[in-house]
């Protein structure tokens, strides 16, 4: 097998990239208290291209993290908060009609911004999410017949709350498996909402931000992520986890086993190769190792893995499920 990666990384490479990442990591914990995580989680989706659903309950900081995250990159943030109403004009823009012309003016809409977050898609209308994931998948919104770009680098950050369920249109599973990673976020330990307070009072949220590095900064970081090292036995270990997904009752126990409807398709391997390349450069190496590969089995796969009712019934997550087909695969 032909190894699937480009030049070998040089050490002034990996230097500028050590140096370049931990100043984006710094100006992230300095507006973000803990959630190291999705600091880890919104980075690979910066490196990559790839976008990124969350999943919590208000108030744990994902229009922080997003904003300061567009702010510390030089980059423009746009933040859209989904409703039943919303319109896909709304979100990707419209054509307004300019009496002193007689003609079409084109709005571009909040969707053309580097880093966009979408605040609970789930309660957008089925029109509207699809008209989003589109701009997602084709890098472009389509006005009056004309197609714009949208800038680059792009990454769209979709939210879910899982507690309100009223007037919500839950996403299909081929609409989620466009998105490369699902992280779900905790609550803060009690010495980080202490830090909180603290920072609350010092007045650390109400001061600018300045940024810390430039656009062409991150199209240089995503280009080294691309020729990050990735052995052929690594491949073979993603799509082996993807793989037994799809045939559970082979490899697991037949009681967990039966909840499994649907395994992943090929973007989760896609998802798991792309995604361990910028975790691997995160770390300061040149190459992916399998604990990159397992370190990302649950964001790569809980959306990707569709349970049946019986599961909910008994209380079964998705979670589990994936940890026990992980576990059939040898590590190399």
């Amino acid at each position: 097998m032909e190894q699937p990666s480009g030049p070998i990384l040089r050490p002034d490479e990996m230097s500028w990239s050590g140096t370049t990442v931990e100043r984006l990591s710094d100006a992230f914990t300095g507006k973000v208290v803990g959630q190291e995580r999705l600091q880890e989680t919104l980075l690979i989706g910066l490196l990559t291209g790839g976008h990124i659903l969350l999943e919590s309950v208000p108030g744990l900081a994902k229009t922080t993290a997003a904003s300061t995250l567009a702010h510390a990159v030089s980059g423009s943030f746009a933040r859209i908060q989904c409703t039943p109403d919303l319109l896909p004009s709304d979100i990707v823009g419209t054509q307004v009609y300019d009496a002193s012309t007689a003609g079409f003016s084109t709005h571009l809409g909040p969707v053309h911004a580097n880093i966009v977050l979408l605040d609970e898609i789930n309660r957008a209308s089925a029109k509207t999410q699809s008209a989003m994931l589109e701009a997602m998948q084709e890098r472009q919104t389509t006005i009056g017949g004309q197609g714009y770009p949208l800038p680059a680098p792009f990454l769209v950050l979709a939210t879910q709350n899982p507690i309100e369920q009223e007037g919500t249109y839950i996403l299909p599973e081929a609409q989620l498996d466009r998105f490369m990673l699902k992280d779900v976020l905790d609550y803060p330990t009690l010495e980080e909402e202490a830090e909180v307070l603290y920072r609350i009072d010092a007045g650390v949220f109400r001061e600018d931000q300045v940024p810390v590095i430039g656009i062409e900064d991150v199209i240089r970081l995503q280009e080294l992520t691309r020729r990050v090292y990735l052995d052929p036995v690594i491949v073979r270990y993603a799509v082996g986890l993807v793989y037994v997904t799809r045939h559970a009752e082979t490899y697991i126990d037949a009681g967990l086993a039966r909840f499994v409807e649907f395994g992943a398709s090929p973007r989760g391997s896609i998802a798991f190769t792309q995604a361990a390349r910028a975790r691997a450069l995160l770390a300061g190496r040149d190459h992916v190792v399998p604990d990159d590969i397992k370190a990302l089995a649950h964001r790569v796969l809980r959306h990707r893995v569709v349970l049946g009712f019986e599961a909910v019934a008994e209380n079964t997550r998705v979670e589990t499920v994936v940890d026990a087909l992980v576990g059939t695969v040898r590590t190399p």
